[in-house]
């Protein structure tokens, strides 16, 4: 798809997004809306270091839960204005990202090395955040209502969604540059063959750190909005393996490396999740069981995700 055109169905997708509040009154599906969102979004950040620069992770909870925390602590504890604790929340995730990533490509850790350095450096943050009193330990930090845009908390869910839907936008806006960008181009050819990629004189490791800094920034901005909407986060919440799990499968049920393919995996994974509790009556764990099973089949009949398939028709 030209850039032209895609650029005008990703026009056309923000603005039935952004429309959805007017003619939607049902708060369920509002609901439904806005969980897509935040399940594209992560799918987005994901997908940057996953898809596009082949960096797989397994943890990327990690930049999740720095964000929410930040987000949360910077508010409750030190009094900052939700708009500054927001800018540096997203700060500390992006910093916390050029970290994990600058350390794991020195040593040159990559493959399976970089996943299960990535999974383990979430769980670090979770023992820690259950262990140290100013993240509330496992009773976790629960904000003060006070509903008002200078508080990033709104009276309803429309306010939530159009402040998601800014963010998403972004995350469009960046695959569309990875896409069509000489800094997109360099970091294909760095996942393909980081080898090759040297020899015509990239700089694998800035084009590596840049990425996982970017990915990390977009996975903040979900921790943030959690916080906001659920104005609740705990160790087990933040750091634990659901959000990790849902940014990995949806950007590959829907497509790596697409523009459109975490959108699709999320509405993949959402309206299933629905169907799910519905039929299992929320029974703990089924939703992972059905996620694992739905990315092995994905992986195995469809490795280039619904973005391929609707490609090739």
């Amino acid at each position: 798809m030209k850039l032209q055109h895609t650029v005008i169905a990703v026009v056309a997708v923000l603005g039935a997004f952004a429309l959805a509040p007017v003619v939607i009154s049902s708060g369920f599906l509002l609901s439904l809306l806005i969980m897509v969102l935040l399940t594209t979004l992560m799918a987005q950040a994901w997908n940057i270091l996953g898809g596009f620069g082949g960096q797989l992770s397994f943890g990327h909870a990690a930049f999740f839960g720095t964000g929410a925390y930040a987000m949360a602590i910077l508010q409750v504890h030190a009094g900052l204005n939700a708009w500054l604790a927001l800018v540096l929340a997203l700060a500390a995730s992006a910093i916390l990202g050029a970290v994990i990533g600058g350390l794991a490509f020195r040593y040159g850790l990559r493959g399976s090395y970089f996943s299960l350095v990535t999974l383990a450096i979430a769980e670090l943050l979770r023992i820690l955040a259950n262990a140290v009193p100013f993240t509330g330990a496992g009773v976790g930090i629960q904000l003060p209502l006070h509903a008002s845009l200078s508080s990033l908390q709104f009276a309803d869910k429309t306010g939530y969604l159009y402040f998601l839907l800014a963010f998403v936008a972004i995350g469009f806006a960046l695959s569309l540059w990875l896409r069509h960008s000489r800094f997109g181009a360099y970091l294909l050819a760095t996942r393909d063959s980081e080898s090759s990629a040297q020899a015509l004189g990239i700089n694998v490791q800035r084009i590596k750190l840049l990425a996982t800094a970017i990915s990390a920034f977009l996975m903040g901005v979900a921790g943030v909005f959690y916080v906001q909407y659920f104005q609740y986060i705990d160790p087990g919440i933040a750091y634990g393996t659901a959000f990790s799990v849902q940014a990995l499968v949806a950007a590959v049920i829907g497509g790596t490396a697409t523009v459109f393919g975490p959108l699709l995996g999320a509405l993949a994974l959402q309206i299933l999740g629905e169907l799910t509790r519905n039929l299992m009556g929320g029974a703990p764990g089924v939703s992972l069981v059905i996620y694992g099973a739905l990315l092995v089949l994905m992986v195995m009949f469809f490795p280039r995700g619904v973005a391929g398939v609707l490609k090739k028709r």
